[in-house]
């Protein structure tokens, strides 16, 4: 996990900008700094990076890295760079560090931009070719690394943080007033629906994506993975059990790789939980959680997290809720994030990563994704009885189980209805609730309908891969990664 910056255009950049820019960037990477500067024909190409080292702790492995007439800086992990490394040493490609940041350059110059569908892990590059004068950007399938940009007519400009980008083209960006309309309206699932930002102008690589930029400054946008909804009416439930099983405990067994200690993330949930028991007792790791303790009985989670340590024989740090000194330290956390914290969880969670950091980890672990994946929401309660609603024994029976055990928590009152999507399969209403009484705070009108994007017809997996891609994992992502990188720590989700 590091910072990086850059820079395609016409213009050279005065020295000044990149010193400011990399200083900006020590958080990120405090372990080491350096940037690269070519010229092809009149365009000039600036990659800088820091380090926060992780595997491979020699010098050896610091970027910008460079094979050939090919240089790259990167921000991220390759999980599978030992499968990798392999193959790529049957093709008599020698690697002369034992990191993964070579392993991915060398992917990449093997087997082009389409060499990204071997690799599991997050990512965020820009990988330059001397040789064509072209520049590649291009992130992770989910969004996992941030990578801003920002063109005018000298050229363009990247960086892991909007404040590098800024720093690097010597401009302070307008605030993009009607994104914080948004965000003040209808919440933090609507920010990341149309591709716009809290600063005019810039916007990001989208996931899935590269980004060419060629030696006249031209750029193509190419998506190289699209989810898609095929499941496979031959699966019996037992082989779904089995098979995410199996895969899970494959994704935490490479997320477990490092030359720096780790630590989880943990919670009373069945995602934190499910993660740190296959750390330890399939894995064997020696697991040290962290928690925060809330005595709000609405969301204290004491007692579960107390069983769950105690049954797992696991190393436990608990760190009690605190309002000391609130209002300077989100003042703190908002500058760093360049953006109004997305929701209150986050910045419990900062709390959470500055203890894992203040006991002398590099690595957290989190269970990120697990109720998109798994169906965690209130609301997909209510959408999987619509689902089973022709199936009569199955729909009372599951109607019951959702009376006896959910009800009785739920307090968004649209939510309380057992039958809203089943009278009209439409409704969202519950998502932006009480958006026409939060835009009475404003100045200015502000109106913006709930939309989602159409992957399937079924109603509960479609509400679930809109979570998954636009409405919350992305947020997640977001946060998860400017709160551990404020503390030079890495931050993993399974």
């Amino acid at each position: 996990m590091c910072g990086i910056a850059g820079y395609s255009g016409y213009q050279e950049l005065p020295p000044e900008r990149i010193a400011r820019c990399l200083a900006l960037m020590s958080r990120r990477g405090p372990d080491a700094a350096a940037y690269y500067h070519h010229v092809f024909q009149n365009r000039h190409i600036y990659l800088l990076h820091s380090r926060l080292s992780i595997i491979d702790l020699d010098s050896r492995a610091n970027q910008p890295f460079r094979i050939g007439t090919k240089v790259m800086v990167y921000n991220g992990e390759l999980y599978n760079y030992l499968e990798l490394r392999d193959e790529l040493k049957k093709l008599g490609r020698v690697c002369a560090t034992t990191s993964d940041t070579e392993v991915f350059l060398q992917v990449l110059d093997v087997w082009g931009w389409e060499g990204l569908d071997r690799c599991e892990g997050m990512w965020a590059f820009a990988l330059y070719d001397e040789q064509q004068g072209m520049l590649l950007l291009g992130r992770d399938r989910f969004g996992e690394k941030p990578l801003s940009i920002y063109q005018d007519a000298s050229g363009v400009y990247f960086g892991s943080e909007i404040k590098f980008v800024q720093a690097l083209c010597g401009k302070n960006f307008s605030v993009n007033l009607r994104h914080l309309y948004r965000y003040m309206v209808n919440g933090y699932k609507a920010l990341y629906k149309n591709g716009s930002g809290f600063f005019e102008q810039v916007t990001d690589v989208k996931p899935a994506t590269v980004m060419y930029i060629d030696a006249d400054g031209v750029s193509a946008v190419q998506r190289y993975w699209t989810p898609v909804f095929c499941p496979d009416p031959a699966m019996t439930y037992e082989e779904a059990v089995e098979g995410v099983r199996e895969r899970l405990k494959q994704s935490v067994k490479l997320r477990l790789r490092s030359d720096v200690p780790l630590a989880f993330c943990m919670s009373g949930g069945i995602d934190s939980n499910a993660l740190i028991s296959i750390a330890k007792r399939e894995l064997a790791y020696d697991v040290h959680g962290f928690t925060i303790i809330n005595t709000d009985s609405r969301y204290e989670e004491q007692d579960m997290v107390a069983c769950s340590v105690q049954e797992l024989g696991i190393r436990h740090t608990a760190l009690p809720l605190s309002t000391e000194k609130f209002l300077p330290r989100i003042r703190d956390l908002i500058r760093y994030h360049d953006a109004p914290v997305y929701t209150i969880t986050y910045f419990v969670h900062w709390m959470l990563i500055e203890s894992i950091a203040h006991h002398g980890y590099r690595i957290s672990i989190s269970g990120t994704g697990a109720d998109e994946l798994f169906t965690g929401y209130y609301d997909h309660h209510l959408a999987y009885l619509y689902e089973v609603r022709n199936e009569n024994g199955l729909f009372e029976q599951s109607k019951r189980a959702w009376e006896q055990y959910i009800q009785p928590l739920v307090r968004n009152p649209y939510l309380k209805d057992p039958y809203v999507f089943i009278r009209n399969p439409s409704f969202r209403e519950h998502i932006y609730l009480d958006a026409p009484a939060f835009a009475q705070y404003l100045q200015a009108d502000f109106y913006e309908p709930f939309r989602e994007q159409t992957f399937t017809e079924s109603l509960l997996r479609n509400r679930m891969l809109n979570e998954m891609f636009y409405e919350s994992v992305p947020v997640i992502l977001h946060e998860d990664d400017h709160n551990a990188m404020y503390y030079s720590v890495e931050n993993r989700s399974p």
